[in-house]
Order: structure tokens, then sequence, then C-alpha cells
């Protein structure tokens, strides 16, 4: 929702701000011919990421620019998405601003940041609605056109809507899913039967947490057993020896007895004796466990043989699958859990299948209801806009609003649909999409007997802002859009029908914000803040301002516009008739 509107060097005008409040309600712009009353809806054009044209530009000038205040909070998601942008939210306002350079260049700005036009244009769109001669409105898009009438019929349509929205959101997942595990299935196929060649080469070789270490140590003691037992046996004839030559027990049995004999005289000498009595037992000790040990040295080239090939075999592995033998083991462990895994790949592509068939089964019974019930929306709709349209001088026009299926073949494998594939409805193939089998369109014929036309092509501009403002009445209080603009929607109307628009304008504004550039004082009067663009001119520069009217100069306004000249007396006094009349009937 817009709080304000500045102005400054864009066509007639040089700087101007226009004050729009915090709320609903109605302004009007009203001024003479030429003063620059649509540099408004052109300013908000530009706000809204419209094409910049240099033309506008004032003469004098190097460039034009606009900003727009926008009250944050009235449009879920913008703060996000100006911070997303780039730009802040301050004190729940964003400015958005729009530049034009007299040689042609534009810049756009979001919340202080620069954006592309594009990305203005984005978050601009969903806060204002502007019906002009020349605009493209947004209920002529078919998209806006069936969440139209999906918010009119809310009452009815929302819980078949959501529930179809929740299942065909499962049902692209599903089928999604479906269609990358089938297109996976030689993969899986090749990996499975991978995996089982490794692990039966593994289970083949029953490897042991720990073995290769252990099976090396004894390979080395095998590879090399004479060469250990001559060391041992040469050892310990070294310690002690059974041909009576010189050994170490002996050696050191001579010197403990020397230090024995003296020990008497002096306590160093019998601590060393001690000592020496010590190292006679441990060399005894050692000479014994090494003449065990050499006698256990058995040459056997069978074992050295086995444990040559065991150990092959687990080098064989850890060149294959890991680096050790215990990362093998994990590998293994993983590759059996990954197995499973894929062996289940068929009864996960049969739960698919069935999930499919269950969800479009599902969809063409939801899909069939939401139809009906839109259906019936569209000729409640129709009926009240119909009537609108009577209250605003087209009483023989007729909006239509058509509801249909895209009908398509049958798919290829119709027992097993691709993803996308349309949906059996009783005996139709239906396109489908997440809002529904339907697609609307709204059509107008202008006159009677006219053929039923799309709303952009059965009738003139003034006719179509009149369309647009009994559609935008009739759907009033469902519209997400907080600001609606319309430029002389009163083309080609007066007298009661006038009294009409206006009073219609007022309804809508009771639950949005409308601004309405008028040049009938009917429509006028029924404005909660009524703006005029006052034009000046030096002889040679002509500048237009934006003043908002107190109640006795909204009369003198009010009076000009319908006698064309200033200070009538009875144009003053069908004025506040006319500002009484809107009064009582708002």
């Amino acid at each position: 929702m817009f709080e304000e509107i500045r102005i400054t060097g864009l066509g007639v005008i040089d700087s101007s701000t226009l004050e729009l409040g915090t709320g609903p309600g109605l302004t009007v712009i009203t001024g003479e011919t030429g003063a620059g009353k649509t540099m408004v809806v052109t300013a908000l054009g530009l706000l809204l990421g419209g094409r910049a044209d240099s033309g506008a530009v004032r003469a004098g000038r190097s460039s034009a620019r606009v900003e727009g205040l926008v009250r944050a909070g009235a449009s879920p998601g913008l703060a996000d998405e100006v911070e997303e942008a780039g730009g802040e939210v301050e004190d729940d306002t964003v400015l958005l601003a729009r530049t034009i350079s007299a040689e042609g260049r534009s810049r756009a700005f979001v919340g202080g940041a620069s954006v592309p036009a594009s990305v203005l244009a984005r978050l601009a769109e969903p806060l204002v609605a502007v019906h002009g001669q020349s605009d493209q409105h947004r209920l002529l898009r078919a998209s806006a056109q069936r969440e139209a009438l999906d918010r009119f019929g809310a009452a009815a349509l929302a819980e078949p809507l959501g529930a179809w929205r929740v299942a065909h959101a499962d049902l692209v997942a599903t089928e999604r899913r479906l269609a990358e595990v089938l297109g996976a299935t030689r993969e899986r196929a090749r990996e499975a039967e991978t995996l089982r060649e490794a692990l039966a080469r593994i289970e083949e070789v029953d490897p042991v947490p720990g073995e290769d270490a252990a099976l090396a140590a004894e390979e080395s003691r095998l590879g090399h057993s004479e060469e250990l037992r001559t060391a041992a046996e040469q050892a310990r004839e070294a310690l002690s020896s059974e041909s009576g030559g010189a050994d170490a027990v002996a050696t050191v049995g001579a010197a403990r007895s020397l230090l024995e004999s003296v020990r008497d005289h002096d306590p160093a000498a019998a601590e060393l004796a001690d000592r020496a009595t010590e190292v006679s037992y441990l060399l005894s000790d050692l000479a014994s466990d090494v003449a065990s040990y050499a006698t256990g040295l058995d040459v056997d080239p069978a074992r050295l043989a086995a444990v040559s090939e065991r150990r092959a075999a687990l080098t064989a592995l850890t060149r294959t699958y890991a680096d050790t033998l215990d990362e093998v083991l994990a590998w293994a462990e993983r590759g059996s859990a990954r197995l499973l895994e894929l062996d289940g790949t068929d009864d996960e592509i049969e739960a698919l299948r069935t999930r499919r068939d269950a969800l479009r089964a599902e969809l063409a019974t939801t899909g069939a209801r939401l139809s009906a019930l839109r259906e019936e929306a569209a000729v409640r709709l129709s009926t009240e806009v119909g009537e609108e349209l009577t209250r605003l001088a087209m009483p023989h026009a007729v909006v239509e609003v058509r509801v249909t299926q895209a009908e398509s073949t049958a798919p290829a494998t119709p027992n097993d649909p691709a993803p996308g594939d349309p949906l059996r409805v009783g005996k139709r193939w239906l396109a489908h999409t997440a809002s529904g089998l339907d697609e609307v369109e709204l059509l107008l014929a202008a006159n009677a007997g006219a053929q039923a036309r799309p709303l952009h092509k059965g009738a003139s501009g003034g006719e179509l802002s009149r369309v647009m403002l009994a559609l935008e009445v009739t759907l009033a209080g469902t519209s997400p859009v907080p600001t609606f603009v319309f430029d002389e929607v009163d083309a080609g109307v007066g007298g009661r029908a006038a009294v009409e628009v206006g009073r219609r304008l007022a309804r809508l504004a009771r639950t949005a914000q409308v601004l309405v550039v008028t040049h009938l004082p009917q429509v006028a009067a029924f404005a909660d803040r009524h703006v005029v663009v006052e034009k000046a001119s030096d002889g040679s520069v002509t500048t237009s301002g934006l003043t908002v009217l107190d109640e006795a100069d909204r009369e003198r306004e009010l009076s000009r516009m319908l006698a064309g000249v200033d200070d009538s007396d009875s144009a003053m006094a069908h004025a506040r008739e006319l500002l009484e009349s809107a009064r009582s009937t708002t």
C-alpha cells in the first residue's frame, strides 16, 4: 500500500508529492485538461517497472525521478524480498524509486539499493492493479482470472483446492522418483553384480582383524629360521659353553669369587660382589632361555608356504578395496548394506507405482469435484458482475466466466503413465497443473447480440475499465492487491451512471486503497481525499502541482467541473448537493 508518491521533472510536473494515507480510501485526482493528471498514472507505471521514455522528462531537466513510499506490512513477503534484493526496510516502509535521464538511461532502486528494472517490476507488481485506457490489466492474464474465480468461490473451493494441491505435489514427487529409479535400474543392476562379486571374494578369503600383522611376523621368522637357530646356538655357547671353553657365565663367576673374597674389608667391595652375583644369575637364566629358543626353532617349509600364500591373498584385498585389512572389512560391511538397498529396488518400484496410481485416482475425483464447483462459482460471478455493469451504464453487457478443460490423447502406455502425462477423468484424458484441471477465461459481450470475446478484444478502453471496475468491486475483500488505480474509468458515461461509477469506486475503497483520475464531478464527489492538479504558467514554462483540497476547495473544484467556469452560484449549489448525496449513500 502506497503512503506517498513523489514526482520530480516528469512531464508538466516540476516537483510534487501525493500523500495517499496509510489505509483504505478513495483518492480522486482532477484538474483541467492538459494539467498533467495522467502523469500520476505514468509515474506509477514507472514504479511498476514499465518502459522508460526519455520524452517524459520535463523540458530543461536532465532527468526525471519518481519515488513511492510503500507500507511493507500490507504485502506479505515484501520485506523479505526487499532484503534479498539488497535493500532496506525502515519503520516498516520501503522506498521504491525510478529515474530517467534525458538521454534515455533508466535506473531502478528498491530500499536504497540499485536493482534491474525487472526486479523492481517483480516486487511492485503485486502491490498495484492499474486500470487505464492502454494499460495491461492484471485480470487479463489467464492465471489471474483463475485465481480471481477461486477467491470469489473460496467458501466452497478452498477445501477441494487445498486437497488437490497437496495430492498433485505428492504425485509430481512420486512420478519424479519413479522415473529416477526406473532410469537407474540398469546401473543399479551393474552395481549390484559388482558388489556381489567383491563380497564373494572377500568372504572366500575370510580375513580376520589384525591377521595381516601377525602373519607378517610369522613369515619373517619362518623365512630366517636357519639364521635364527645358528645365532641362538652360538649365543648359548658364548654364554654357557658345553665344550668347556671360556664363556660369560664362568667369567662372571670368577669375578664374583674375587669380589666375595674381599667383601669384608670394604662395604663398596661387598656391594660389587652382590651385583656380580646378580649378574651371574641373570646370565644363567639368559643362557637357559637362549638354549630353549634355539631348540624351538624348527625349519617348516610347508608352513612358510602357507603363510606366504595367505599373506598374498590378504594383500590382494588391500590392493583392490582399501589400504588396510581393517578398512577392507569396513568396506565389506558398507557394501553388504548397499547390496540390500539395491536388491530392494524392485519393491520400491512396485510401491511407487501403487502410490502413483492411487494419487491419480484421487486427483481424478478431486479434480472433477473442483471443476463442478468452479462452474457453479463462475455462474454466480458472471451474474454479479453483470449486475454491476448494469449500474455502470452497460446494461446489455454480459461477462461470461468460462471454465474449460484441455483434453489430450491417451498416453502411449495408459497403464503406466509417464511424469506429466494427462490425467484420466471418466472417459477423458485431461491436462493438469498444480491449480487443477481447469482453464478459466473471462469473456465479454459488450452489446446485446454481440459474440462473447476475450476481455481485451471485446470492449473499448473505457468499457474495459468499467468491466474491470465491476470485477474488482465484485471481488472486493478477496483481492490480494492493496492498491487500485483507475485512469478515466468514467470515460463515455454521465448522469446517473457516473454517480454509480463513483459509488462503486467508494465501495471498493472500503477494503483497498483506490486512486482515480477522473473528469466527472459525480465521481469526484465520493472521494475521501480530493487532489487537484493545478497548472501555472509564467508565460514560457508551464508547471503542475498536486494540492489536497479542503471542504471549501472541493466545492469550488466540483463546481468548476460542473460548469466549466469559476464562481458559478448554481454550480456551487449543485456541487454541495453532489457532496451531500455522496455522503448519504456511502
